[in-house]
């Protein structure tokens, strides 16, 4: 019985790729900062590898690392979840989602301010720990809501729990996942609830999102389509706006994620576990807090020994990234166009450095090879 356990470290980039000036992300580096944290301790990492991927210089390699391991390159244009996903599930997206550095459209406003009957306040690209700092005390006093963005492709909408219910929330992010279609097809809406009083607002776990629908076939369309099983684990199942999926199950943080891997590591079944672990990009990443980071990877690299020690005779671990959100980056707090790391470990795995990979879509074709699936996405497969 075949199984895959694919983890996306969100935002555990490991260094500038050739194009990061074209961002405004000359210089980032994710792990290099969090490894200058006294906090940062990954010896289980290390013995798979993790230090001697190229590029990686932060800590020396192993002698004898136990797994195979690479360095992704993102063929794709953006440095997004989304973009990364996509890429990494076989997509290859040659244009970036749109931006708006400048704030929305007054048109994109009024259709969304007549859908909801609310007004919109803020319309800036904002750091959202913030952005309800500034904004929280207007929205509680009007109901309007706060409407913001980032570098990346996303309509956030910030409301109060005590405000707008979350259901209600949810139903806003929904009718605007449904306008933003087209030239204005964002590739997430985001609901971004918050509870607290005026100079205590503090964000919720009750996050959610509401994704572009993906382009083309993947690889849990070409798995679920051959009767695998795809279990989506965290966010996974938002991106892909459940397209491939057959069982999901969301998450509260790294810890509950992880927790849910181990649970999937005991069931039986045949096929794909997707996993997500939000708390890297989310909550350390774009708060430029470098010892939160760093704790958040001495913890999975604490727990590896015990997710490692769950892997049967055929099964597969997969660890990787779909961008950089470098914390030491100061210049901004956005994503990073970086380089990934990518390392599989299995019984049957030989270990091998196998250098650069020219796109994300290599772990997709990986994927597919494995369980005999003829491949219809981008990517080569990376067994032996």
């Amino acid at each position: 019985m075949k199984r895959v356990f694919l983890i996306v470290m969100d935002s555990f980039g490991i260094g500038e790729m050739p194009d990061a000036a074209d961002y405004g992300d000359k210089g980032t580096n994710t792990i290099r900062s969090c490894s200058t944290s006294p906090y940062f301790h990954m010896p289980n990492m290390a013995k798979l590898g993790l230090f001697n991927i190229e590029g990686v210089d932060c800590r020396e390699g192993v002698a004898t690392p136990t797994a195979c391991v690479a360095r992704m390159k993102e063929a794709s244009r953006g440095k997004d979840t989304t973009i990364g996903h996509w890429e990494i599930a076989g997509i290859y997206s040659p244009n970036p989602l749109p931006a708006y550095p400048n704030g929305f459209p007054q048109e994109v406003l009024d259709e969304f301010s007549a859908m909801t009957g609310r007004g919109v306040l803020c319309n800036k690209p904002y750091s959202g720990t913030e952005v309800i700092k500034e904004y929280g005390d207007e929205h509680v006093k009007t109901g309007n809501l706060i409407v913001y963005t980032s570098a990346d492709s996303v309509f956030q909408i910030a409301a109060h729990e005590d405000v707008v219910p979350l259901e209600t929330l949810y139903d806003y992010c929904a009718k605007a996942r449904e306008m933003l279609q087209g030239k204005h097809g964002v590739g997430r809406v985001i609901a971004r609830p918050f509870t607290g009083t005026s100079g205590n607002y503090t964000r919720t776990s009750n996050r959610h999102d509401y994704s572009l629908l993906p382009p083309d076939v993947t690889m849990l369309d070409q798995l679920s389509d051959a009767k695998y099983d795809v279990i989506a684990v965290g966010k996974i199942k938002d991106i892909f706006v459940g397209k491939g999926i057959t069982e999901f199950t969301y998450t509260h943080g790294n810890e509950e994620g992880i927790e849910k891997t181990l649970v999937y590591m005991d069931k039986d079944f045949e096929g794909l576990c997707f996993i997500n672990l939000v708390d890297y990009d989310m909550l350390y990443g774009h708060r430029n807090n470098i010892d939160g980071y760093a704790k958040a990877l001495t913890y999975f690299d604490e727990k590896l020994p015990e997710i490692l020690g769950k892997i049967r005779e055929d099964d597969i671990l997969m660890l990787t990234a779909d961008h950089g959100c470098d914390p030491g980056y100061t210049v901004s707090t956005d994503h990073s166009r970086e380089y990934t790391p990518f390392i599989m470990y299995g019984r049957n795995v030989a270990p091998e450095n196998l250098g650069t990979r020219e796109t994300f879509s290599d772990i997709g074709a990986t994927v597919l090879d494995y369980f005999g699936v003829a491949q219809k996405i981008k990517g080569t497969s990376m067994l032996q």
